[in-house]
Parts: C-alpha cells; structure tokens; sequence
C-alpha cells in the first residue's frame, strides 16, 4: 500500500520506528501483568520474566507476518484484550486457583526455564481457539459471520472487555492512590495536552540527513516512567513505608530488584516452553467468544489503518489473509492505529523494523526483568486509563447507530447490564452450578463468568429477532404509558396540579409522538 513517508532501505529514521513500539508498548506490557498474579506466578520473578520476554518476542513475530504476508498494512501486533476475560474465567475455577485455596496452575522454575504444571490448559484453549479464525481467513467466512454480527452487538461486547477489568485496576491503583493519580496524570498530560508538541529528530530523507519536526507521541511509556522514577526518588529518601503490612509500601521501587539481578542475560522463548498444552471443550469455548471480538476489532483496524495510511481500502482477500495470519499469530489485535493518525507514519517498512526490534529485545532477559520492578500503584494507573480506553471504544461503535430508537437502546442495555448482573452473581455462587456432569459445570461456569459472552450473545440475539417496525411500536407505547403517567400524577399531585392544564400542551404531545 502506498505510504505516506517513503524510506531508504539503509536508513530508516529512529523516531518513525520508537514511536510506533512505544505506542503499543503500554498495551503489549498489560497482559503479562494482568495474568501474573492469576497464573500464580506473582512471586516468581523468573516466570514473569519470561512471560514478558514472550509476548514481545511473538508480537515481533507476528507483527513481521502480517506486514509481509498478511493484509500487508501498517500494523503493528500486539496483544488483544478479548482473551483476558475469557482466561480469567478459566483461572477462576476451583482446580486453577492458586495454593492455599485448592490445587492450581503455578511456574516453577528449574534451572532457567520455567515450568508450567496445571495451566497448560489456557494455551490449549488459546491454540485450539485460534484455529477458528485461521478457518475464517482462509475460507473466506469472515463475510458471511460479520452480516449478521452489527455494531449494536459489537459495541456491549468490546465495551464489557474494559468494564470486566475494573477489579484489576482497582487492586493495583489502590496500593498507593496518590501515585495511581499521579500516572493518570501523567499519561493524560502526554497524551491530550502535549499531543501535538513537535520535537526536533533527526532523520535521512531524500539523500540527506535533516531535522525534522514530528509528532512524537509516548503517552504510555512517559507517564509511567514518571510516576516510576517519582516512586524512585520517594524510595530513596525513604519516604514510603518499609513495611509490608503498611499502606503505600507498594510504591516502593526496591521490592523485586532482585529479580535483574537474577534474570538470565538472554532468552529464547520456544513453543511448549511452560509444558505440552492439554485441551478442554469448556476452556476451548470460552476461548472462541475472544476470536470473534477480536475477529470483528481487527477488521475494523484494518480499514482504519488503510485510511490513516493513505492506501486504498482493504479488499475482502487481503482481510481474509489478515484474519488468517491472526490465527497463525495466537488471535494478536493492532495497536499502533492511533499512531498512523497522530504521526502520519504509515510505512510497512518502518512496522517490519519495529517488529524486528520487539524481536531483538524479547531475546533479552534483563530487559523483560526491569519491568518486574514498575510499582503495582503505577500499573494501575495505566489500566485506569487504558481499560477505560478499551470500554470507550466499543461505546464508540454506537456511531453508527440509531440512538433515538428504543430497539437498539433496549438491546444495548440490557446486553450490557447482563454482561455485569450474570457473571456477578456466579462469582458469587459458584456451587450452584451441579449437573453430575463436571465438563458440562465447566463449560457453564466459564460461559456464564464471560462478561464480553454474556454481552455479546444477548446483543447478537435481540440483534438478530427483533424486527425494526415492532421497535417502533413498543416505542410508540412506551411513550402512551408515560405520558399517561405523567398526567395521572400532575392530576393526583396537590403540589403539581397546577400543570395539569397544560398537559396536551405541544411539549407533551412531541413526547407522545415521537
């Protein structure tokens, strides 16, 4: 596709390069944070290590494969978050929890490697699941699902995705809310306020070397380096808590500075590395409602990228072949959309070498260890923002929508509320599920804690049977009821009989009607 900047081969410029795995970095690095603690990995700095170390090592990967040999846009990929509830889910029954409550997944780790025991049942699900949209690229059914899937059941589906994370959040910002405040503040300074500040870079463009003045957007990675080295200097005048049990101690810089010092220098990451996966029909069909979201979310990126990037639009082979090369990749979604926008960087060359560069440093251990040591009250106050992102951006799909009919309003309502009220409530009962049969209690309890399942489904249902024209039925009695409502109350209503003259005054009937 053409590009917006033309490069040399031999001379790239740094910045294009930096600002695009910047960009994704904050998004990239979320996952293994979220999952650390579930995976009961939370202590073992080995293991977290490692996990970081992989998922850069296999965004490169996959982020070479889809330039090259997928929709050959501009993307860079990275991690999605449609398979985060769904994973959560799996880790929330009785045999995944972690010790001290029943038998669990857990990294132990011997020699350099670490070893998955029990929870080589997620990659099972996540390699089985991925199948599925590899089946959709290559046969060409991405088409055919997507006539029947509308924004209105998109929309509560990605917006359960970011509200489904509030816990996480919430537990990580509430070590310390005065530095979780201060990273929101950060990256919003960055982000919004100094969005468009133009700094100086040098660069080899036509045969020369030159200044030139981009835009340079490092929201994620500036705030959280700010709130970090904060946390740094509060550390080292000893003004945060030095003991576990007291509040803020959480901020402290020096709790897992022994996991640089024993991360390996380099590390391969290869597949089975946590043990051979096993599969499970439960875990695997929790794991399909994250293929199509995030099925229906790159599409979407796609045609943005294509806009943002000045090529033409996609054609349905090239989606087909982006869609196909997700599978391959294990369902990982754009993340460098926005930049193409902000700094009209759109060329295929400068992604392939940022995914190299994710590559390079994926192979580092004591990289992937230094984030170990980001403070928990500073990881929350980037999920603040970038969950609350994530919800915004299904709520973003009403744009295409018509707000004012009571049909797409009843559906994306209770869809929502359902996403929340159901898996609430089965957190919070998990004995009551008892068929006699253990696959088919899994299978429902994973189903029915999935928040973006419970959304999604209800969305593409009500979607799908209820017709436009008896929508507008139920509006026009809706509105009959509450207008007679209203009148009945102004008549009963000592303190508001005087209006009730004025009840068949236009303002009512405009209610009435429409």
């Amino acid at each position: 596709p053409t590009s917006v900047f033309h490069f040399s081969h031999l001379f790239i410029p740094v910045s294009c390069v930096t600002q695009h795995y910047i960009l994704a970095f904050g998004g990239i690095l979320a996952i293994p944070l979220i999952l650390a603690e579930p995976l009961c990995i939370k202590e073992n700095h080995a293991a977290k290590s490692q996990l970081i170390s992989t998922i850069f090592f296999v965004s490169g990967m996959s982020t070479l494969l889809q330039t090259t040999l997928g929709t050959r846009l501009p993307i860079l990929q990275g991690g999605t978050f449609t398979f985060i509830t769904p994973t959560l889910a799996i880790l929330a029954l009785p045999k995944w929890r972690c010790p001290g409550t029943s038998a669990t997944p857990h990294l132990n780790a011997t020699d350099s490697a670490a070893l998955l025991v029990d929870g080589d049942a997620i990659q099972g699900a996540i390699l089985v699941a991925s199948m599925l949209q590899l089946v959709l690229g290559l046969s060409g059914l991405v088409g055919l699902v997507l006539r029947f899937i509308g924004p209105v059941a998109i929309a509560p589906t990605i917006n359960l995705i970011g509200l489904s994370l509030f816990i996480q959040a919430g537990q990580k910002s509430g070590a310390h809310w005065g530095i979780a405040a201060l990273t929101v503040c950060l990256i919003l300074l960055f982000s919004q306020y100094l969005s468009k500040v133009n700094l100086p870079l040098i660069a080899y463009k036509d045969k020369k070397w030159k200044f030139m003045y981009v835009v340079f957007n490092v929201q994620a990675l500036f705030g959280m380096c700010g709130a970090w080295l904060v946390c740094f200097l509060l550390t080292y005048f000893n003004a945060l808590p030095s003991s576990p049990n007291e509040y803020g101690y959480m901020a402290r810089t020096d709790i897992n500075l022994d996991a640089v010092k024993s991360a390996a220098w380099f590390y391969v990451p290869y597949p089975g590395q946590w043990g051979l996966p096993t599969v499970s029909v439960s875990s695997v069909l929790g794991m399909m409602a994250g293929v199509l979201a995030s099925t229906m979310e790159s599409i979407g990126d796609y045609y943005a990228c294509a806009r943002l990037s000045g090529a033409p639009p996609p054609p349905t082979h090239s989606i087909n072949r982006g869609i196909a090369v997700e599978g391959v990749g294990c369902i990982l979604a754009s993340q460098n959309i926005a930049a193409l926008g902000i700094t009209r960087v759109g060329s295929r060359l400068v992604l392939q070498t940022a995914g190299l560069l994710m590559i390079i440093l994926g192979l580092f251990g004591k990289f992937s260890s230094v984030f170990i040591t980001i403070p928990d009250p500073v990881i929350g106050g980037m999920f603040l923002v970038m969950f609350g992102m994530v919800a915004a951006v299904g709520i973003s799909n009403l744009q295409y929508v018509d707000l004012n009919s009571s049909r797409n309003l009843l559906i994306l309502g209770f869809s929502t509320f359902s996403g929340l009220v159901l898996p609430t409530w089965f957190h919070s009962n998990p004995g009551m599920i008892n068929t006699g049969i253990k696959e088919l209690d899994q299978l429902i309890m994973i189903l029915f804690t999935t928040h973006m399942f419970i959304g999604g489904f209800f969305g593409f249902v009500l979607d799908n049977t209820i017709p436009e024209q008896y929508a507008r039925i139920v509006r026009a009695d809706v509105c009959m009821l509450m207008h007679c409502v209203c009148i009945v109350c102004l008549r009963r209503s000592k303190y508001l009989s005087f209006f009730y003259p004025y009840t068949h005054h236009p303002i009512f009937v405009t209610v009435h009607v429409h």
